[in-house]
């Protein structure tokens, strides 16, 4: 009866000093260096991308293109401006993939998605819209130096 009981508090005691620890503080610092407002969210521009209406592109065009497409990628997230990019999966919709730039305005956006030469030679085709999340998802990038073996 002893040995249960025994392990049973420890259960319990272990699980009031998980909650203890995952009990989150404010840090204004840190609110403030994400430019975090009072929900600790903020403006950014949700961007989809999908098929262009360029079709003719050779493959050794389109490979020249993406290459490049993937080297803005790796500039505009050095810079801060891309917090979150990726490929869609397969799928009947044409959509090719996401960005989420670090700007507020769809104009600020605008400029950016001109610098991309899939998009300028139109084999992608960027649909951009304001959209409100956490402030803390700029730390994406941080995160995923840590965790990606190989490197882009």
């Amino acid at each position: 009866m002893k040995k249960p009981l025994l392990i049973l508090v420890f259960l319990v005691m272990s699980t009031i000093g998980f909650a203890q620890e995952s009990e989150a503080k404010y840090d204004e610092n840190l609110a403030k260096s994400l430019h975090a407002d009072e929900y600790g969210m903020k403006k950014y521009v949700f961007c989809l991308l999908k098929s262009g209406s360029n079709t003719t592109a050779s493959k050794e065009e389109t490979k020249k293109l993406f290459a490049g497409h993937m080297e803005n990628i790796g500039k505009l997230a050095k810079e801060g401006k891309l917090v979150v990019a990726g490929p869609f999966m397969k799928n009947d919709k044409n959509y090719r993939g996401i960005f989420i730039f670090n700007v507020e305005t769809i104009e600020e956006a605008k400029a950016l998605v001109a610098t991309d030469p899939a998009i300028k030679a139109n084999l992608l085709e960027a649909e951009l819209t304001p959209w409100y999340c956490t402030a803390a998802l700029q730390e994406i990038p941080k995160l995923h130096e840590k965790i990606a073996k190989t490197k882009m």
